[in-house]
């Protein structure tokens, strides 16, 4: 009976994984996957219907297969940032290769080619990219690559802090939350953005086709705060402006990102970032001792093959553990406060400061002839 129940249990953890692992991909591949498409001509400028095009990811050597239609034009979406290689056959021409294709998170590529008339087996290989004007799209955007990604340093490791660097792009340091009432400064929770002059919680960010928005907090992380590690990024775009409406749900600006991938070479990094308040300088606020602080941001990114050309696995781990003291201002009571002596405090209304004297009267009528009356009063003190 145990073995059965535990055999189960393996099979619905399997199932749920599969699932986690596939159910938002054809969602998200209209805006995290990138497009690249064009027109095959002859040299006499003519189109050639039903030339067949190879596209292959240098990386992982994954190909797809497209083909020119009556008007000579081809398309292939959903495609993965990335180096691609692309060929181009058709009968009654030379096979022409063009490498070194790079496509961007979200990008629209063109790449027209005029082929030239021969055989099959002669090939005429070209190297280089795509130029960066866009042809197939009017929005403005802007792509921070891997490189810049990794190797730009951060403090905290929020790479959504990179955005910063293009134009229209700004970050929110004061705006207090709309989370229950419950300000939580700047919350850790993910840089808040103003986007084109919008609102923090008018932009929309998306990991790998999929929202991941705080609304209340207008920053990335969803509810629950959490967000990803920089060595888990491969690359994302900021849209600004213009943009189409398979974005959605936004009047603001879009930050697009996508996740790195295995390839068919092993890799990984193992990490350790220190940073504690014997390294800090003393702010204008800061007393004799500058407060504690300690943080540490430590993981790990492993990638590889698990069938080659076919099936990959990426998997990443950040850590952080952090505690600090914070330097304000208060107001505590005086010596004399403590003492309870309060008249240094409040109003003379209330504690007047000048001399004190006291008076008495007793008046007593033992019957209607006669009045006893006395007073008495006590000098100034």
């Amino acid at each position: 009976m145990n073995s059965r129940l535990k055999g189960f249990g393996w099979s619905l953890f399997a199932l749920v994984l599969i699932y986690g692992a596939t159910a938002h991909l054809p969602a998200g591949a209209q805006v995290a996957g990138g497009t690249i498409s064009g027109t095959v001509v002859d040299s006499s400028g003519r189109v050639i219907p039903g030339a067949q095009i190879s596209i292959t990811n240098v990386d992982t050597g994954v190909s797809r297969s497209a083909a020119t239609n009556e008007e000579g034009l081809y398309t292939a979406p959903n495609l993965l940032p990335g180096s691609y290689d692309l060929k181009f056959s058709a009968p009654g021409f030379k096979t022409e290769v063009r490498s070194g294709i790079v496509l961007t998170v979200g990008a629209a590529a063109v790449l027209d080619l005029t082929m030239q008339v021969g055989t099959a087996i002669e090939t005429l290989q070209v190297t280089g990219e795509v130029p960066d004007v866009q042809l197939a799209s009017s929005d403005i955007s802007a792509v921070v690559n891997a490189t810049t990604v990794r190797e730009l340093p951060l403090n905290g490791r929020s790479w959504t802090d990179l955005a910063e660097l293009h134009p229209g792009v700004n970050a929110i340091q004061t705006q207090p939350t709309f989370a229950a009432g419950t300000d939580r400064g700047n919350r850790g929770f993910g840089q808040q953005l103003t986007i084109s002059g919008a609102r923090p919680q008018q932009n929309n960010y998306r990991l790998d086709g999929v929202s991941l928005n705080d609304y209340a907090n207008g920053a990335p992380g969803s509810v629950l705060g959490g967000n990803l590690g920089v060595d888990a990024i491969q690359e994302f775009s900021v849209l600004t402006s213009n943009y189409s409406a398979e974005y959605g749900k936004t009047s603001g600006g879009v930050v697009n990102a996508i996740t790195r991938s295995g390839t068919n070479q092993f890799h990984g990094s193992v990490y350790e970032f220190l940073r504690n308040s014997a390294l800090d300088a003393r702010n204008y606020f800061d007393g004799d001792k500058i407060p504690p602080f300690k943080r540490n941001q430590f993981g790990g990114a492993v990638g590889g093959p698990i069938i080659k050309n076919h099936t990959f696995f990426f998997a990443d781990y950040e850590g952080i553990r952090q505690s600090k003291g914070i330097s304000s201002f208060t107001t505590v009571p005086s010596a004399a406060a403590r003492a309870g002596q309060l008249c240094s405090i409040l109003p003379s209304t209330i504690c007047p400061m000048g001399r004190l004297s006291g008076m008495e009267t007793l008046d007593h009528s033992p019957s209607p002839a006669s009045r006893w009356l006395t007073k008495t009063s006590s000098p100034p003190a």
